[in-house]
């Protein structure tokens, strides 16, 4: 069985949205509690998330961004963008730790005192762009996580791959003129953010490094299977990664609310199974709004990444 990390702090409870948020404390709360019920919590290593230094974060984030969200915050909070993102008086500090925990978790899958990691952090991350919060994101946890195992771990190339149910935007554009990280994002289409369509691969020297895998509303388990045999994984294995970082949302599930797909807690386990020996993993949480199903899918994930 392999040793699986986990980061998580209390201090991701701290950065609360108005009350009937989808994006709320309780979501980790429950999954917390999930996982110490089925027993899985005493077989994971604890992982403790230090802050994400501002240069760190800077290498993704402008600073009038970083500025901005703390600025909000030191006020006392409310909505940064013309949607629903907000912050709460501790935002900040919740999504330095949050930032800081994919870092804690590239440092110890590095450094070997774990095979693996999962990053139960919020606020998430995947919509961030340089200049803007945006889906209730505020820094790019995951573009951060990678392009610190880049400057400063000398992981040559890094792949993301994004199951999260909505295409991760920030993450797309963080990268999209690099070849040295490769973005695959499974996603509903045509749906929030309006990105991810099949026609963008990249920029410059960094097109064909970007794959958008886009589903229309309803698709279930065999669609996403396929899809991961006939272009997800032949696409990993011959970018061949030092580093595979999951932008694990949960939100594809077919009880989730802010959604219209069709999977199973059990098919995260399946699509874990299939990517988890082509590269070292870090998987950092996304999206996912149904309590019952968060805590369940991130289960089988973990379950997956267990496996020898």
């Amino acid at each position: 069985m392999k040793t699986i990390g986990l980061v998580y702090d209390d201090l991701f409870l701290e950065h609360r949205p108005p009350t009937g948020h989808p994006e709320r404390p309780e979501r980790l709360q429950s999954l917390m509690r999930h996982i110490d019920e089925c027993g899985l919590r005493k077989k994971l290593h604890p992982l403790a998330p230090a802050p994400a230094t501002i240069n760190a974060v800077a290498e993704i984030h402008s600073t009038r961004h970083i500025e901005f969200v703390r600025r909000m915050c030191g006020r006392g909070g409310g909505v940064l963008d013309q949607g629903d993102t907000y912050v709460s008086p501790r935002s900040f500090d919740a999504a330095l730790i949050a930032a800081g925990g994919v870092i804690s978790a590239v440092d110890a899958i590095l450094s070997r005192k774990v095979d693996a990691a999962f990053c139960a952090v919020r606020p998430p991350g995947h919509h961030a762009e340089r200049d803007a919060p945006m889906g209730f994101c505020l820094f790019n946890n995951v573009a951060i996580g990678a392009r610190y195992a880049q400057r400063q771990r000398g992981i040559h190339k890094v792949a993301v791959l994004d199951w999260d149910v909505h295409h991760g935007n920030g993450t797309q554009h963080a990268f999209e003129e690099d070849p040295s990280v490769l973005y695959i994002s499974l996603h509903q289409y045509p749906f929030y953010p309006g990105t991810g369509g099949r026609n963008e691969k990249g920029i410059g020297r960094g097109e064909g490094f970007t794959k958008n895998i886009p589903f229309p509303p309803g698709t279930g388990e065999d669609e996403y299977l396929a899809a991961f045999g006939s272009e997800v994984v032949p696409a990993l294995e011959t970018y061949a990664p030092g580093l595979l970082i999951i932008s694990a949302g949960f939100d594809a599930h077919r009880n989730d609310p802010l959604a219209g797909m069709n999977l199973t807690e059990e098919s995260f386990g399946m699509m874990t199974r299939l990517v988890k020996d082509i590269a070292p993993i870090v998987s950092v949480l996304e999206g996912g709004y149904d309590l019952w199903a968060l805590g369940h899918s991130v289960e089988k994930h973990l379950d997956a990444l267990m496996e020898g």
